[in-house]
């Protein structure tokens, strides 16, 4: 795996208001070499009143030095122009990509949202052509090392240049505000197979996709962390596809996938607000999700339409990237050589959630070995994989990233809980005439 990058996602690497407050900081420091300045400066004016003294004392290091404070806040005033310069160019982005999303479901917001565009882009020149490179490379850098996948014989570029168009192009990888799932879910049967009472929350991103693999029985992990003298919080985690089949038995299914790639309730969708409901959890609890694949989708819709209160959810080949609110952090674990992921579109370049909210990307796979008949060839699904995934998070644990580090508090926070309870659920579509119906070939892309 290449090297990863941690962002805010799209274009969008550090919050603006975070370099704002940056600036502030270095503006004080900036304000610090002009005192330093002017003492020097008053030390040598007395000292050309004073020449005995002055003769004893020598001015030449005097004056070196107070050039050097005068060159280090000129780099500082330097530095807070430039990074409020950027801060107004993130700016513009972020208000480029929400007044697209803004003029669907309120036109009198879009409309405000482009006149802070006009007050931005007239108090720089540089801001505008610095927006549109911004994009421009994150368009170019999105989708790197997807198109080494496209050997086998040609049969894989369609297929993955398809999953690049539909969510660039069509506008499906982007859950905007406002777009509900409509329809009405096949039927399903959602029951705990097991429970347990783990020690300890999960101790990073890692361990949290790790978790999948301790239901190796369900597509549903519920865990309810209960504190002394407040609500519950839930965590849960959701399987991605299980099934090539469509239609079987089934619901983590590539019929399941259609249905909500295209905005319709799925039968994985409708089996997750089952066994939330059968672990307890009431409307306005908090909710937070851990999702792979397929159910990358259903957090999303979790998290924009349901009665629960989705605080934070972490994705991991996530085919769409939900519209969220300042108030919900969204860290997104996505292979820019991951087909899935592809569908996406690489999201929105204004990024979305909360400012703590993350992206982090990577090339997965290198080709493999010389096939001998003049091609790399490079394995289509391994970037797609949870333990593909597991191996990424271990790299943002380790990363020392100051964003990563901030997102301990939420698993100490977890970590208060007086008891942790774990249930893990199988959902089974029960509207299915035959099981004879289902392709029987699961855990296929979840290993």
């Amino acid at each position: 795996m290449s090297g990863i990058e941690i962002d805010h996602g799209g274009a969008i690497s550090v919050d603006p208001d975070d370099l704002r407050s940056a600036a502030g900081r270095m503006g004080a420091l900036t304000a610090l070499y002009e005192d330093a300045q002017g003492a020097v400066v008053r030390a040598c004016a007395m000292l050309a009143d004073a020449p005995e003294v002055a003769a004893q004392v020598g001015t030449g290091a005097l004056h070196a030095g107070a050039a050097s404070v005068r060159a280090l806040r000129a780099e500082c005033a330097e530095a807070v122009t430039g990074t409020l310069l950027m801060a107004d160019v993130y700016e513009y982005v972020e208000l480029q990509a929400a007044a697209e999303a803004g003029e669907i479901r309120d036109a009198a917001y879009a409309e405000s949202l482009h006149q802070r565009m006009e007050q931005l882009a007239a108090s720089d020149e540089r801001i505008l052509p610095m927006a549109a490179s911004l994009i421009a490379g994150w368009e170019r850098d999105r989708f790197e090392g997807l198109g080494e996948q496209s050997s086998w014989g040609g049969l894989m570029a369609p297929l993955f240049s398809t999953a690049a168009l539909l969510g660039a192009r069509a506008g499906l990888g982007k859950v905007l505000p406002g777009r509900t799932l409509s329809g009405t879910a096949d039927a399903v049967k959602v029951t705990a197979v097991a429970t347990s009472t783990p020690k300890a929350p999960p101790a990073g991103f890692a361990d949290a996709l790790r978790g999948f693999a301790k239901a190796p029985d369900a597509q549903i992990r519920i865990e309810k962390y209960t504190f002394a003298g407040g609500p519950p919080k839930y965590v849960a985690y959701l399987k991605g596809t299980q099934s090539p089949g469509f239609g079987g038995t089934e619901p983590w299914d590539m019929k399941s996938n259609a249905e909500l790639y295209t905005g319709q309730t799925s039968a994985s969708y409708q089996a997750t607000l089952d066994a939330l409901a059968a672990a307890g959890v009431k409307p306005g609890d908090e909710v937070n999700v851990v999702a792979h694949s397929q159910s990358g989708m259903i957090a999303a819709h979790l998290a924009m339409e349901s009665e629960y209160d989705v605080k934070m959810q972490i994705t991991a080949g996530s085919p769409v990237e939900p519209t969220l609110d300042e108030d919900q952090t969204l860290v997104q674990l996505g292979h820019t050589d991951d087909f899935v992921r592809a569908l996406a579109g690489g999201g929105s370049p204004g990024g979305t959630g909360s400012p703590e909210s993350i992206s982090v990307t990577a090339v997965d796979a290198p080709p493999l070995p010389w096939d001998g008949i003049g091609e790399q060839l490079k394995d289509p699904v391994s970037p797609h994989l949870t333990e593909s995934y597991v191996e990424m998070a271990e790299q943002v644990d380790a990363s020392g990233d100051p964003r990563v580090e901030a997102m301990d508090e939420f698993w100490t926070g977890l970590a208060q809980a007086e008891r942790i309870e774990s249930t893990d659920y199988l959902a089974v579509r029960t509207d299915v005439v035959s099981s004879a119906a289902r392709l029987d070939l699961p855990h296929q892309l979840e290993r």
